[in-house]
This record gives structure tokens, sequence and C-alpha cells, in this order.
């Protein structure tokens, strides 16, 4: 709101702040602002907190977290959502790390298969999750099954399919050149001062996303479908055709996701990426998309899962016991969700 102080004869605009600003701006943020304060205190608490191992840590978790996200934030921009995510994360990993054992390695799942070059593998598993994340759109948008249960189903049977072709085994022995793109990255290689390869890779997925979410017809369809999808039908967009794109394009960012975590983890199994459909779930809500469609911006699902993985390292530091923080992780979901639903009926 602008007021005008008069001043010498001149009238001059004077800002002023109001208490309904005050009180939007804490109901947006509110979230963000707890943990934030709680991550102050653990620094004022532990002061080895603030270190470039501790931050490499927090950008490389944060970075495979955003990729996900990302994936997650357009189905719930078109008041969807997917909670196959986290399963088709574990399958990327473990094609991924089977494909791409070393060709010595004891224990090989294909013993007769020679290294593969990792670029094909990634296409490879970028092209297996793209078919699941296609049925999944194709689920919602012709059979009008409702996100909830299509990728609750899907879950399910991603899970299934990964425990009959792995046999339940973790997969190791992985190759270095592979291990390389988690633990390399551009810079001083002796005294590990560098830029994360895979911080680098979320950095161009992030900005290829706010590209399309900004700039393209497609980003434009996405956020009107989540507006008013009947609205968008009578406006002329293909709605059906656009959540099956969204849905596959989500899919082959966890497979993306899955194959870094792998090379992270040094490893796979069929638990890998369990739960982390709730997390992007989560950092997209703290970060300002809305599960009632038609809200959302790159830079906030950045900052959401940032937050979000600062909360978790933070009680890592403070010792709290591995338990209790899914504990903190099941009420910040459950408030971000809470102030989301808040805030849209206040707009109402």
């Amino acid at each position: 709101m602008q007021t005008k102080e008069r001043t010498a004869g001149v009238t001059q605009p004077k800002n002023k702040i109001t208490k309904k600003q005050v009180s939007n701006f804490l109901l947006n943020y509110a979230m963000i602002i707890m943990m934030v304060a709680f991550a102050i205190f653990v620094v004022i608490m532990r002061p080895n907190f603030v270190s470039y191992a501790n931050f490499k840590n927090l950008a490389l978790n944060t970075a495979v977290r955003f990729i996900i996200a990302l994936g997650v934030s357009g189905c719930l921009i078109t008041k969807g959502t997917d909670l196959s995510a986290g399963r088709m994360v574990g399958l990327a990993a473990c094609i991924s790390a089977i494909l791409l054992q070393k060709a010595d390695y004891s224990d090989k799942f294909y013993p007769n298969l020679g290294e593969m070059n990792m670029f094909v593998v990634l296409l490879i598993v970028l092209a297996i999750c793209a078919v699941f994340g296609a049925v999944n759109g194709g689920v919602i948008s012709f059979l009008k099954v409702p996100p909830f249960i299509a990728t609750l189903g899907m879950q399910t049977l991603v899970y299934g399919i990964c425990l009959v072709y792995t046999g339940a085994k973790p997969i190791g022995g992985l190759k270095g050149s592979y291990t390389k793109l988690a633990t390399g990255g551009i810079g001083d290689t002796v005294t590990k001062y560098n830029l994360p390869y895979v911080l680098l890779i979320a950095i161009v997925v992030g900005f290829l996303m706010w590209f399309l979410y900004n700039k393209t017809r497609h980003g434009k369809y996405m956020y009107a479908i989540g507006g008013n999808e009947s609205a968008a039908e009578v406006a002329g967009v293909n709605t059906s055709k656009t959540k099956i794109l969204i849905y596959t394009l989500a899919a082959m960012l966890y497979a993306l996701a899955g194959f870094i975590l792998a090379a992270k983890s040094g490893g796979a199994s069929v638990n890998t990426g369990m739960g982390y459909e709730l997390e992007a779930i989560a950092g997209c809500t703290i970060g300002g998309v809305s599960t009632n469609g038609g809200v959302g911006r790159v830079s906030g699902i950045l900052t959401g899962v940032l937050v979000f993985e600062l909360l978790k390292i933070s009680l890592q530091f403070m010792g709290v016991e591995t338990s209790y923080t899914y504990i903190v992780q099941g009420l910040v979901i459950i408030i971000a969700v809470a102030l989301d639903l808040r805030k849209y009926l206040a707009k109402k």
C-alpha cells in the first residue's frame, strides 16, 4: 500500500507495510522460516555444522531430490500427484547398477555382459521409466482414474517388477567411471574443493524445466489445467495429451535421479528411493507448489527441497535418533499441506 507524504510542497510516496501483508508473508513462508530458524539454532549449538564437507553433502542430497521434485511438481500443478516416483527411482537405480557393474566383478548379475557405456544405460532407463509414466498419464486421462489411485497402483506394480527382476538382491561392484559421476566434479581434485557433477546436472535440469514451465506452450497448458481444467478444454487445450506428457516427463526425471543415486550410493537395491515421493511432495509444497493446482515455480521447488534437506541434516547434527526424524518429517508434510489448504481457502 502506498500513502502520500507532503514535504516542502512536494508530494512524495511513502511505503507502508500493513498487518495483512505481514500475516500473508508469515502464512506463505511459515515452514521455511521455522526450518531456517532451527538451522540457525543448530549452527549456534554445533559450530562444526558450517563446513565444506557438510555443505557438499547438503548440495548432493538436494540435487537428486530436486530432480525428483521437479517431476512431481508438474503432477501437483495439474491437481494430481505421483506416488510411484520413489519406486521408479529405485527401479532405475537397480537397472543402472546391474548394467554398469565391473566386468571382473565376482558377483556380476549378468556374468557374460561386457562393460556398457553409461550414457547408453541412461537412455535405457529413461525409456523404461517413460513407458511407466505414459501408462500413468493414460490411465489418469482416458480411464479417469484419480491420480492418487493410479500412481499408488503403479507404485506397487513397479516395486513388484523390481523384486522379480533383481531377486531382492543388493547390487554392487559398480565401475569407477560410473561412481565418479557422483564423487567427481570440476575444480581442485587434491583439496576436493570442487563443483560436483551431480550439482551441475541438477542446475541444467532446473533451468530446462524453468524454460519449459515459463516459456513454452506446454507450460501454459499445464498451469491452465491446474487452474480450471474445464475452461482449458473449452479454450482448446488437449488436456489428455498434456497430462500424458507431464507424467512421462516426470518418470524420465525419476529415471535420471535413480541413475545418479545408484552412482552416489555405490550400489542399489529394491529399497533404493523408498519414500522419496513423499519428500518430493513435501519439498514442492514447502516451496509454494499448491496441491490445489495451478501454482508453482521452479525457484520455489528448489527452496523447498533445500530447506527440507537442511532440516534433516540439522536433526542429524543435533544427535536426534533416525527413528524420530521420520516423525518430524511426517509432521512437516502434514503442516505444509495444511498451510497450503489454508492459503487456498483464504483466497476463495
